[in-house]
């Protein structure tokens, strides 16, 4: 009996395997309509350079050549994304029809699977190309499938980068998202504002573990990417076939902004670029003059980056020192925000800023892509709002008619911990396992349930999910390789591959299958590219971290506390809620994060040891 999936990851929606196999000789012609023509390119290289074959690309005017050993050609009537593939042809090609450039993307990928471990070398060492026969009909799910990379906390050099961006390819993720700025670091060169990456690059330290332990390392850290390097980027995505969201971070997680302009900051002084995590209640001050300042700095990623979106945060924003300035009090009243009691209600400046940042990108093109916290009556109605607190706030902001994705941190976040064992490095956050992020549904159908307002004409859409690599704890790229994979390969099969019958959830037939597949099948495609993932069985001795404390988080306690919403994030007016403070009796955490790492001084925006 031939494996239903032919070891394929994402399982593919249907698939046949034949007798025989089609060998790909030197000199083999290569044929693409034009459209489909960059997939074709990526794939003849990196075939060239696995197998140590000449593949021949063959010029196509009008009509494919039909003679080509392979062939690439355009199928408007298959579904968006969408391919079929079929190896081993009456006599012995491979034939790729695709919907569109994405599809054709999604079909070398399969190619490059079918071919083995070996297809994912650098160099060919030894025997031929081999494709098994094969019939593969193959489309997404959702047309989200993200991941995000934390480039902030710990700069990763651009090499490391563009391997991110390859093996997000390599699983049919479509989005690299870029956190490009935190309080711990800024990675963008701007040439209007230099002081950015003169200053705001680099910290004189790190904290090493949970930031309650105060144990900082003593070694300075930074580093930024050029204009050209992110353009590098941009277009090595764009040539497998992934959009590269940029985010800058703002009104909150602005630290080390402030360290270099300071004359922004809500609270008056010098600012230093932070060291530890947590959440800084160091914020931009709501002026027109932030505005203004950030408008130039979107315009500058702007010509850099050619996303359709671009992130502008708006997670974890404490108000404190906006309320200690009566300025900024009297600018809320004048807006128009009021408490109940007729005072201005400073907390409303929150969206007014973002607000203002939106309509910006709009016209300039761009769509604006918020955490969740930024969803509000302030927000323009093309703002994407990526829900990470749970589920409730995404229902909230699909009624409202805002697109959504799905990014939850009881699922999504790839840094909080694989295991529960004692050799786990650094464990924050969540116990989160291999089928536990395989049973991640976007909008499950028992929460959907209690929402029908989210069937109504004015609803938006769940474009589709988003995992996040928050890297407060992975200092390097064999860290992020292991908190990484294979997690996202199981988060990729989900936004990618049907939902099987019987679901997804551990112990279930899916669950066990996938498994199999990935220990026989993928692991040695993560091997043979050599990503150093955290096996199935626990961490390798290498891997572990002794003595450095992490600060794991009782999911079941949260659960119970937040349901559906979740408890994460730092909410105006809930008791502990200022930075560095704990979270209220009864929620089973202290100081957990949210939308932006796992262990936050006070939970608030993306991450689990706080953004």
């Amino acid at each position: 009996m031939f494996d239903r999936t032919l070891g394929l990851v994402p399982a593919p929606v249907t698939s046949t395997r034949d007798d025989g196999v089609v060998v790909i000789v030197d000199r083999a012609a290569v044929a693409a309509s034009p459209a489909l023509a960059p997939a074709a390119r990526w794939w003849r290289r990196v075939t060239e350079e696995a197998f140590g074959v000449d593949l021949v690309p063959v010029r196509v005017d009008g009509v494919l050549d039909d003679a080509a050993d392979v062939s690439l050609t355009v199928d408007r009537a298959l579904p968006a994304g969408g391919y079929r593939l079929v190896v081993g042809d009456p006599v012995g090609r491979v034939r790729v029809a695709a919907a569109d450039l994405d599809g054709a993307h999604a079909a070398v990928q399969t190619l490059r699977q079918l071919a083995g471990p070996a297809a994912y070398r650098r160099g060919a060492v030894g025997g031929p190309l081999r494709l098994p026969a094969c019939t593969v009909s193959d489309a997404p799910r959702h047309g989200w499938r993200g991941v995000m990379l934390d480039v902030s906390r710990h700069f990763l050099p651009k090499a490391d980068v563009l391997r991110f961006v390859d093996l997000a390819a390599a699983h049919r993720l479509n989005v690299v998202q870029l956190h490009l700025n935190d309080d711990q670091g800024w990675r963008f060169e701007s040439r209007r504002y230099p002081r950015l990456t003169e200053v705001g690059s680099w910290r004189t330290s790190s904290t090493v573990g949970t930031w309650r332990t105060g144990s900082r390392d003593g070694r300075p850290h930074g580093g930024f990417y050029t204009r050209d390097d992110l353009r590098e980027i941009v277009a090595h995505a764009r040539e497998r076939g992934v959009t590269v969201v940029p985010e800058i971070d703002v009104p909150g997680h602005v630290q080390a902004v402030l360290a270099a302009y300071p004359h922004l900051a809500a609270r008056p002084g010098e600012h230093e670029v932070r060291t530890t995590w947590g959440i800084s209640d160091d914020v931009l001050a709501p002026t027109d003059e932030a505005v203004e300042f950030f408008r130039d700095v979107l315009d500058e990623v702007c010509e850099v980056f050619d996303s359709p979106f671009v992130g502008i945060g708006g997670d974890e924003v404490p108000t404190t020192a906006w309320r200690a300035r009566p300025d900024l009090v009297e600018r809320a009243a004048a807006l128009g925000y009021r408490t109940p009691e007729g005072a201005g209600d400073v907390a409303r400046l929150h969206g007014w800023f973002l607000g203002q940042l939106a309509r910006h990108l709009g016209s300039r093109g761009r769509r604006a892509v918020v955490w969740d916290e930024g969803f509000g009556p302030d927000l323009p109605l093309d703002a994407v709002v990526t829900c990470w607190r749970g589920w409730s706030v995404a229902a909230d902001a699909l009624a409202a008619g805002h697109d959504v994705v799905l990014a939850p941190e009881q699922v999504t976040y790839l840094d909080h911990r694989a295991g529960d064992g004692p050799d786990e490095p650094i464990p924050v956050g969540f116990l989160r396992t291999v089928e536990d992020v395989y049973a991640f549904e976007p909008l499950p159908e028992a929460f959907r349930a209690t929402r029908p307002d989210l069937d109504g004409p004015g609803a938006g859409r769940v474009l589709g999910g988003q995992a996040q690599v928050w890297a407060e704890h992975l200092d390097s790229v064999r860290r992020v390789d292991y908190a990484t994979y294979p997690r996202l390969s199981a988060f990729a099969e989900v936004v990618w591959s049907p939902e099987p019958d019987g679901g997804r959830e551990p112990g279930t037939a899916a669950s066990a299958e996938f498994l199999e597949r990935l220990r026989t099948a993928h692991l040695p495609r993560l091997d043979a590219f050599g990503v150093e993932y955290r096996p199935l069985s626990g961490p390798l001795p290498w891997q572990r971290r002794p003595g450095v404390a992490g600060y794991p988080r009782d999911l079941d306690a949260e659960r119970a506390a937040g349901g559906w919403a979740g408890v994460g994030g730092w909410v105006e007016g809930r008791a502990g809620a200022e930075p560095g403070g704990q979270r209220p009796a009864g929620t089973g955490v202290a100081g957990a994060s949210s939308g932006a790492s796992s262990d936050a001084a006070v939970s608030s925006g993306p991450s689990p040891d706080g953004p």
